[in-house]
């Protein structure tokens, strides 16, 4: 992509906003197309289930075709919406590939990708294997970089889109014994943000949304755990944890018209707790 030779630029440069009766209601995304990773349930489907409410079609992503088909139905059920379910492993690159290339085919365009796959093994780094350490990388920072870059593509030549990958609290502070997952997770934040620089000219904006601490089946043991909920009722400033579907409204927010200038940006979905001394 070539660059600009100043970044200054005048008035005349700037694109005048579009008549008020020419814009869509705040916040909707009718028309749209995205592609949810991860969204056969926790926060990546209620993360769908938010775009498709705002009006978007959904295309969900997970790696097992009957809980995935079931998801989508559940979303369709809630929403009225067109939803689909797409089988197949992120870290795949050739299948990520082929994803993208059939919500392509099919919709004809690609607006939002949530690149929200994720896995987490938290050991200390001297209990890793070199091997073991690679494959988690792979699936939390290869994966969506990979998929974000045949995403990116697409939209650019729509010259419309919106790259958002979930993140975490963990990739700005730290935990102990959680190395290799913050390292991926600071390292996806820091994808995100040259994403930013390199395709904001081709009307594509990138964007992470880096949750905090939520009530999902992923956790459920820890929810159930009285002392732990009690140290989420200390350390979360508004005393309790995440509601999954708290998370939706931050992806319709950056998927929307309404963020066309926020860019590059993390948005911190966690109750306060990194803001805490």
């Amino acid at each position: 992509m070539s660059e600009a030779k100043s970044s200054v630029t005048s008035p005349a440069d700037h694109t005048p906003p579009a008549p008020a009766s020419a814009r869509r209601p705040a916040f909707r995304l009718d028309g749209r197309v995205a592609l949810v990773t991860g969204a056969g349930r926790g926060l990546g489907l209620e993360m769908a289930k938010a775009l498709a409410g705002a009006g978007a079609r959904v295309v969900i992503n997970g790696r097992r075709a009957a809980a995935l088909e079931a998801a989508a139905e559940e979303v369709r059920r809630e929403t009225g919406a067109e939803v689909a379910s797409l089988p197949f492993d992120v870290a795949d690159v050739a299948a990520g590939r082929e994803a993208i290339a059939e919500v392509a085919g099919r919709f004809g365009r690609l607006d939002i990708l949530v690149n929200n796959v994720g896995a987490r093994d938290r050991r200390p780094l001297k209990d890793f294997s070199p091997e073991e350490a690679a494959a988690l990388v792979t699936t939390d920072l290869v994966a969506p970089m990979m998929l974000a870059r045949e995403a990116a593509e697409l939209m650019a030549a729509h010259r419309h889109g919106r790259l958002i990958a979930v993140t975490s609290i963990a990739g700005q502070v730290a935990n102990r014994h959680d190395p290799v997952y913050t390292a991926s997770k600071a390292g996806l934040t820091g994808l995100m943000r040259a994403l930013a620089v390199d395709y904001a000219r081709s009307g594509v904006t990138s964007n992470a949304i880096a949750p905090g601490m939520f009530a999902t089946e992923t956790n459920e043991s820890l929810v159930k755990d009285a002392a732990f909920s009690a140290f989420v009722d200390v350390r979360v400033p508004v005393g309790r944890w995440g509601r999954p579907q708290e998370i939706g409204p931050a992806a319709v927010f950056l998927a929307s018209d309404e963020a066309s200038f926020v860019n590059g940006h993390v948005l911190v979905v966690d109750g306060g707790q990194t803001v805490r001394m």
